[in-house]
């Protein structure tokens, strides 16, 4: 699978030298924002969000974050506890692209984000986090594997950057496979928020990404299957 595309940002000074422990996590919906993300790893309520989340284990902040660009697609499907309507999936086998932020953060951070995101609290050494410390099992799998039955279940390797480890998670099923669901007003202004924090989108260039994701949204809702 082709690398994420990142561009430079100037790191943080702690990332001159970081531990075998950390990786990039790559988000493409509502975590491009970078205070939404907080709400995962020092706990808290988005603006507009109907849910206060506990925080991760390790509430450092990232080590370094960047912009990145994902080759597959996003939709939206399922219903959030958080913003209602539809939650952003990333499908990486139908093409693209999907702009992206990249979060140098910990193995753990990681998992505990992904447990959040599929509402559940942070655990100590859970499928997730168990299958990311062993290497071995993407290495098995290809670049995506199903570690549990969560809502955002599927580990997906997205390539690298700076030559470490780029994933992201989404859910066990594709674009096609499941029913859409809109999203909610709340939800795409946390999104356009984050387009324009991470690649300096104007509001023109946010509601133009935003419109074509939603309208094929909605092509789907109308035509399931295809």
């Amino acid at each position: 699978m082709p690398d994420p595309v990142a561009q430079p940002r100037a790191a943080d000074s702690r990332v001159s030298n970081p531990s075998a422990t950390h990786l990039w996590y790559v988000s493409y919906g509502s975590n491009l924002c970078a205070d939404r993300l907080s709400c995962y790893l020092q706990g808290g309520r988005p603006d507009g969000g109907l849910r206060t989340y506990p925080g991760a284990r390790d509430t450092t902040p990232p080590l370094d974050a960047r912009p990145t660009t994902l080759p597959g697609r996003i939709f939206f499907a399922g219903e959030s506890r958080t913003w209602r309507g539809g939650m952003a999936f990333y499908d990486h086998q139908t093409p693209g692209p999907t702009p992206a932020g990249a979060y140098l953060i910990s193995i753990e951070q990681f998992a505990d984000v992904a447990a959040q995101e599929s509402d559940r609290e942070p655990v100590v050494d859970g499928p997730l986090e168990a299958a990311l410390r062993n290497g071995e099992i993407l290495r098995r799998h290809g670049d995506a594997h199903i570690v549990d039955d969560g809502i955002y279940s599927r580990l997906v390797r997205v390539g690298t950057i700076d030559g470490r480890s780029a994933l992201t998670f989404t859910s066990p099923r594709g674009i096609g496979d499941v029913p859409h669901t809109g999203p909610s007003e709340p939800y795409l202004a946390m999104i356009s928020r984050g387009l324009r924090e991470t690649h300096g989108w104007d509001d023109h260039t946010v509601a133009h990404y935003l419109r074509t994701c939603v309208s094929a949204n909605s092509h789907r809702r109308e035509h399931p299957g295809r």
